[in-house]
């Protein structure tokens, strides 16, 4: 799959840096109007379809009394959550479908609550964990004409469900188990103190219970109005070893009915939502970072190329930004915003790939004719021209003194710039231009990705692949090392993957896999928080912030108009700048700031640390 960028007829445009995409008009459909034969037609005039109970037939409207609310909830209980490694193409914007989601959720929960209340096991399950409310366990609401009693229901301990009875005198037991108390599943039912140990009655099995209200037991233990009791109550009442009493018996109660302590909450709330769901409603939620929206500077870079397999934008550590553009190379710096002209390549040489080394003071410049630069930024010389490429000079990459090359002629090439030997050896194992490449430093690794959808892993200057993976569909360019957990890399790939795959180098497997939806053109990590940021291409020409290892998307940015195939990270690890072929280089606050702020004071000092 081939995702060069270069572009015939392309439109002319604009100066105005600020001007947005417009939308592709959309063309009108002549929809013609349903025919006599067609299925339109004879749905609306069939007779059949006009009975209401054919088409409702099929549909259950749960209610308080049905005897299938237990299936009826199982059915609107079950969560659709998409997975976010696993989403389908068409999705957009990720962050607003994660806030919906939530929003979503929270009101299911609370719906669930308010329709079903206690009645149905596992109403309440998502509330409840290890007995204990994470989301406030919602009560069921008072019967017309009785009050509320927060001593009227039946816990269940395991968490799974709770059975209430407004009108029942039981009591709650918070403690063990008594001697006298009805168990059912793993709740427990202790009837009034008056009733208990009554030696008179009929005997169920070995278990029994005196009920001081006939009613209210029965339907607690779960006997319907024919005295038939349900399976699994009678089950577990039967099983229980309980002293004979008589069900059939009506005694009235001695004992006054408990005042619920948040009867004063319950009776004089003015909302019809119940006090727990109100307190789910009103809990505070975390907040999400906040990313600003907008560039907070925006500089014009003419002739800036539309390329998909340049890298012509990188950020020094002497915060000096050095941009490719045409046959020069511009430096801007951070520190005083003015711009100067590193070089203007002759012969009709044109910059194709430029790259800092680590200290900031020396930048490699790679051309269309497949020469390597080396020059000084210090003193606006170059030093150094190096050979080896037959065909342009695509990616650059330094570990200290080595610097690698790849180039379309399909070899990547390693130099020793302390040597006078223009490169120490070769790397011939990609089949098309190579063009990703990124070191490693503190692992000694280097990881190639080339148009031919593979992404090569080298141990040092083996020559050797050490893992070869081919599970990109489509040219892989946007290549980043984690800082923060060792071996982890992750990966992107063109227009026909659309993926980001991240890859464990220690054991050589893929950890995880994620569809953006767009052409992946660059990655980066933080150095400062665990989250990298991604440029995208076709279709929208975003940048997306990923929060890892969950791979949720914490902002989606947009702005340029054409493909973000550039991207370079600033020194303190706060601040992005991308590029595209729009012509304009835009810079975005979208990292947290380093809570280490205080750097080591000398280098040496930092050597002795690292030796202890």
């Amino acid at each position: 799959m081939n995702d060069d960028g270069n572009k015939t007829n392309r439109p002319m445009r604009g100066r105005n840096i600020f001007e947005t995409p417009r939308s592709p008009s959309k063309s009108t459909r002549n929809v013609d109007p349903p025919r006599p034969g067609d299925g339109a037609s004879m749905l609306s005039t069939s007779p059949r379809r006009r009975n209401p109970k054919s088409i409702f037939s099929d549909r259950y409207i749960p209610n308080r009394t049905g005897v299938d609310l237990q299936a009826a909830f199982s059915w609107s209980s079950k969560d659709l959550l998409p997975d976010v490694r696993n989403r389908p193409e068409g999705v957009d914007n990720e962050v607003e479908i994660q806030k919906e989601e939530k929003a979503n959720q929270t009101f299911s929960t609370i719906l669930k609550a308010e329709l079903f209340g206690d009645n149905v096991p596992m109403a309440t399950a998502n509330l409840t964990k290890n007995g204990k409310s994470t989301t406030g366990a919602v009560p069921k609401p008072p019967r017309p004409g009785s009050r509320p009693s927060s001593t009227g229901n039946v816990n269940s301990t395991s968490g799974s469900g709770s059975l209430s009875s407004s009108r029942s005198s039981l009591l709650l037991d918070s403690g063990s188990a008594g001697a006298d108390d009805i168990v059912i599943g793993n709740s427990r039912i202790t009837p009034p103190r008056s009733t208990r140990n009554t030696p008179s009655g009929s005997n169920l099995g070995s278990g029994s219970v005196n009920a001081s209200n006939h009613d209210t037991v029965m339907a607690a233990a779960g006997v319907g109005a024919s005295g038939v009791m349900s399976g699994a109550s009678a089950n577990t009442i039967t099983n229980t070893p309980r002293q004979s009493a008589n069900l059939f018996t009506y005694q009235s109660p001695k004992k006054s009915r408990p005042v619920s302590r948040d009867l004063h909450n319950e009776v004089f709330s003015l909302s019809p939502v119940r006090q727990e769901s109100q307190k789910l409603l009103l809990s505070p939620q975390k907040k999400p970072r906040s990313i600003a929206k907008v560039p907070y500077r925006v500089l014009d870079a003419p002739e800036l190329s539309d390329d998909f397999y340049l890298n012509l934008v990188d950020w020094g550590a002497q915060d000096v930004l050095a941009v490719g553009l045409g046959d020069s190379v511009y430096l801007w710096d951070g520190a005083t915003q003015s711009v100067d002209r590193l070089c203007n390549l002759s012969n009709k040489d044109k910059v194709t790939s430029i790259s800092w080394i680590g200290t900031g003071t020396h930048l490699a410049v790679g051309t269309s004719k497949g020469l390597v630069e080396i020059w000084d930024a210090t003193k606006m010389k170059c030093i150094r021209t190096m050979t080896g490429h037959s065909l342009r000079v695509s990616s650059l990459a330094w570990n200290e003194h080595i610097l690698s090359s790849g180039s379309r002629d399909r070899s990547i090439l390693n130099r020793d710039v302390r040597i006078e030997d223009h490169y120490v050896n070769r790397f011939d194992a990609h089949k098309q231009e190579v063009c990703g490449l990124k070191w490693n430093v503190d692992e000694n690794k280097l990881a190639s990705g080339g148009n031919d959808n593979r992404l090569l892993v080298w141990d040092g200057l083996n020559t050797q692949p050490l893992y070869e993976f081919t599970e990109h569909t489509a040219a892989v360019k946007a290549i980043s090392w984690s800082p923060h957990q060792r071996g982890i890399l992750s990966s992107g790939g063109g227009t026909a993957d659309k993926t980001i795959k991240m890859w464990n180098t220690l054991t050589g497997s893929l950890n995880y896999s994620v569809n953006t939806g767009s052409q992946v053109c660059n990655l980066i990590w933080s150095k400062n928080s665990n989250e990298l940021v991604s440029t995208h291409g076709f279709s929208r020409n975003q940048m997306i912030v990923w929060k890892y290892p969950s791979m949720q998307q914490i902002a989606q940015l947009t702005g340029h108009t054409y493909r973000v195939l550039y991207l370079s990270l600033s020194p303190d690890g706060e601040t992005i700048v991308t590029g595209a072929g729009d012509e304009t280089l835009r810079f975005w606050n979208v990292f947290e700031k380093n809570k280490n702020d205080e750097p080591p004071s000398s280098v040496l000092l930092d050597a002795f640390s690292q030796l202890r």
